[in-house]
């Protein structure tokens, strides 16, 4: 007597699936570069999130070039979010004039390299389908936290905006030291014998389109770091 066991089972509703015409022939391997077959893959950057584990549906056909009605299936936007998640976004690295080391009540400059912080763009794409997504980040403005409400900010608001495809600009030579920067903070007291961590944070604009005619936006992006200040009293000699 020959015994089944949950393998024959499982092959035998595969084979029907996929081979016998319920509702696929052989595979479909009469089709090839007309389609393919499209399967659940879970991202490994969100493999803990609730609903990774939800696409537990079988392969499915898909014709080239067409999206597929599957609630769960890889859509346009869904594939620009995959390409958000691999933007090489640069550290948010400030230049500052005085660097490391400024004075109390002196404008400090802050600006952002224009040669860094740029339009940046990834595409993400399923082979053999047609189907792909390009993701754009613009950066659009810098906030300044001075990390001491003992400071004053410029503008007041603390946004820094783009402007000229730049965001802040360096300080010129000979520049008088009281000079307003367009983007930059000024401190009220000193730091002592610590250091003020100001936190510099750059906001990106995140679009995408695709393939299909289909575009849109994404919520932004805000990516941020510290970095510490040393304020001095500046001396002076009474005669």
């Amino acid at each position: 007597m020959k015994v089944f066991g949950i393998g024959d089972f499982v092959g035998g509703i595969l084979d029907s699936h996929f081979k016998e015409g319920h509702p696929y022939k052989n595979y479909n391997l009469d089709k090839q570069g007309e389609g393919q077959f499209w399967a659940a893959s879970i991202n490994e950057k969100r493999k803990d999130d609730p609903e990774a584990n939800s696409c537990n549906k079988l392969p499915f056909w898909v014709a080239e070039g067409e999206t597929p009605e599957e609630p769960l299936a890889v859509t346009p936007e869904v594939l620009a979010e995959y390409a958000y998640d691999e933007l090489p976004v640069p550290s948010t690295e400030i230049s500052m004039a005085p660097q490391g080391t400024t004075k109390v009540n002196l404008p400090t400059w802050v600006w952002l390299d224009k040669a860094k912080f740029k339009k940046v763009s990834v595409t993400a794409s399923i082979p053999g389908s047609g189907l792909s997504a390009t993701t754009t980040a613009e950066p659009v403005s810098l906030s300044i936290a001075p990390g001491t409400e003992d400071a004053e900010t410029y503008p007041a608001s603390g946004e820094c905006p783009i402007e000229d495809h730049r965001i802040g600009v360096p300080r010129a030579k000979g520049t008088p030291a009281d000079t307003v920067p367009p983007c930059g903070v000024k401190y009220l007291r000193s730091s002592g014998d610590g250091s003020y961590a100001l936190q510099a944070t750059v906001t990106w604009k995140i679009s995408w389109t695709s393939t299909t005619g289909e575009d849109g936006y994404l919520p932004e992006g805000r990516f941020g770091t510290d970095q510490q200040v040393e304020v001095e009293e500046i001396q002076s000699v009474n005669r």
